[in-house]
């Protein structure tokens, strides 16, 4: 929201009474972000991680773990942009990048975790891992 209110210092060489309107166009149309938005929920014996990703084909989604980070990467390209007749591209205000989202799964059995997408929506479930109770043992005494 600062971006969009913000007024530039006035310069006494240029005076442009379109510029508060063209920052406040890129405050809107330009990509301020390369993440997405996430909720997770702590269900008992497993996290549920809900990531809005509309717009995206199952293709153009990639999960990747490395050690203890889960990565979620999204890729739009600019294949479906709106063109005129002659191809030209008129206005674009869908944001076209890559995205993505790490998360610590130190905690989560990742042997067991499952992804959905549906309906723009991408659905992971981690299950936690168990914890193991120390085996109780006897001791002789000498």
């Amino acid at each position: 929201m600062y971006q969009i209110t913000r007024r530039l210092a006035p310069t006494p060489f240029f005076f442009s009474p379109f510029r508060d309107l063209e920052l406040f166009d890129r405050a809107f149309f330009t990509p301020q972000t390369t993440s997405f938005k996430t909720d997770v929920t702590d269900k008992g014996d497993f996290y549920l991680v809900e990531t809005d990703l509309p717009g995206f084909a199952r293709e153009d989604i990639k999960l990747s773990l490395v050690g203890d980070i889960l990565t979620v990467k999204a890729e739009k390209s600019n294949e479906t942009e709106e063109k005129d007749d002659d191809g030209r591209v008129i206005r674009r205000e869908r944001s076209l990048g890559s995205y993505s989202r790490s998360f610590d799964v130190g905690e989560v059995d990742t042997e067991s975790i499952k992804a959905k997408y549906e309906n723009g929506v991408l659905t992971l479930t981690l299950p936690k891992k168990q914890e193991l109770k120390p085996e109780e043992r006897l001791l002789e005494i000498e």
